[in-house]
């Protein structure tokens, strides 16, 4: 049996959701093929950051993800006894705040979106094969037999196990660190209505404040250590979590079986390339970063927006010529990179090594606090809407070699580094009707 149809995209996930929906509403036919026919239980990113919801805005979607989210403005980190604090408040504009929504709610509110549009597809229960001839193979699980689909252009959201970059033979460079994580969602305490991170001698807790009066955790364990902390009981687990957040008590004390508790394995890893012929890959497909603050959610939807305003404006015009992917490339591959680059640094920072470390990260947040400069940097980077890389004075300063800078940064120099429409879509100046 054959289908077919202007853009496949192989994976219903967040990015493939909200292309599909952009391309959607572009007015492009549009299939989704998700080898899952049921919510998936497995732990993913939860937190939005100012870029995404920016891009949401864009596609009517925010106002119903806020009603379902939980939205906070600062994220606190207790370092021992001290701490610090990082504050979205900084960022100018309208998006100065980040939202916790459940990964599988977040999905159904995309899809539910999109089927709003008779020309979006949605097709459960498919499991895709592999390439044959510039065709997808793909295996519907209910109906037991296989499509062949034809189409403009076949988009890789899959994940990391990506048959779309297979095909491509894009290559990948990974990193693997020596930590893991035990993450569960459980009820919180009413007074935490902010992101806190607490940090003593070399532990780890995350704590994300969801809807519902629930909380995301993250607890970092030394890496292949799992199976001895399942040996020790959940009455340890509890322990751990208490001992650096008191205030939870009775609350997570609800969790009475490992099997609600998951194991996450950081790793990260980037492809060579994103494009290839009427090929293309995006988030987990095209690259993956330690968990740190959503970051892999984001870029997918990042990477989704870039590339559904590329294939809208192909459409519009009427010049559907594959070869104009390399602009999605050019846009996103860089930005991918250097977020990678600022989550792993993140991840040294955490991750199970010695007190060395631990002086020098209390030192730099104690001194990102302190210089304006540098609190700026941290969170415009970290929220997606624009970027300012670090210098070696920013280092300086960090390290306590140079004094903090405390003079306020001005709005006009706040919005100088925000990515514009031309950043995001530089073929629209280039390319004239």
């Amino acid at each position: 049996m054959s289908l077919n149809t202007e853009v496949a995209i192989v994976g219903g996930g967040i990015g493939g959701l909200t292309l599909g929906l952009k391309l959607a509403q572009a007015n492009i036919e549009v299939t989704v093929f998700e080898k899952l026919d049921a919510p998936s239980s497995v732990y993913k990113g939860e937190l939005l950051q100012p870029k995404s919801l920016k891009i949401f805005k864009r596609l009517d979607a925010l106002d119903v993800i806020c009603e379902n989210g939980f939205s906070f403005s600062r994220i606190a980190f207790e370092e021992g006894e001290k701490e610090f604090s990082m504050d979205y408040s900084i960022l100018p504009g309208d998006y100065k705040y980040a939202l916790m929504i459940e990964h599988e709610k977040l999905k159904g509110i995309l899809l539910n979106q999109a089927l709003q549009y008779p020309n979006f597809h949605y097709l459960s229960g498919s499991l895709a094969k592999g390439y044959d001839n510039g065709e997808l193979m793909v295996e519907r699980k209910d109906l037991k037999e296989q499509l062949t689909v034809k189409a403009d252009f076949f988009i890789g959201a899959e994940g990391r196990n990506s048959i779309t970059r297979k095909e491509m033979n894009s290559k990948i460079k990974k990193i693997e660190y020596n930590h893991q994580f035990l993450t569960v969602t459980f009820p919180r305490p009413q007074s935490l209505e902010e992101g806190k991170i607490i940090s003593k001698d070399e532990r780890f807790l995350g704590l994300f404040p969801l809807p519902d009066a629930k909380v995301r955790s993250v607890y970092l364990i030394p890496e292949g250590t799992y199976k001895e902390h399942l040996k020790k009981g959940i009455h340890y687990f509890h322990k751990n979590y208490l001992e650096l957040f008191p205030e939870l008590e009775g609350y997570v004390t609800r969790l009475k079986n490992w099997r609600d508790i998951q194991l996450m394995i950081p790793t990260a890893f980037y492809a060579d390339k994103y494009v290839a012929g009427k090929l293309a890959i995006l988030g987990d497909a095209a690259h993956t970063v330690h968990p740190m603050a959503g970051e892999g959610m984001n870029m997918a939807i990042q990477d989704a927006d870039v590339l559904g305003e590329l294939l809208a404006e192909m459409y519009t015009r009427g010049r559907i010529l594959p070869d104009k992917l390399k602009w999605y490339e050019k846009v996103r591959k860089p930005r991918a990179e250097n977020m990678i680059s600022l989550s792993h640094l993140s991840a040294i920072a955490y991750s199970y090594s010695n007190r060395v470390i631990t002086g020098i990260r209390r030192k730099g947040l104690k001194q990102i606090e302190r210089d304006k400069t540098l609190q700026y940097k941290q969170m415009l980077n970290v929220s997606g809407l624009g970027y300012w890389s670090e210098s070696l004075w920013d280092r300086l300063i960090q390290a306590g070699m140079l004094p903090a800078r405390e003079t306020e940064l001005s709005a006009a120099d706040k919005s100088h580094y925000f990515y514009t429409e031309k950043d995001d879509y530089p073929w629209k100046k280039v390319e004239q009707p």
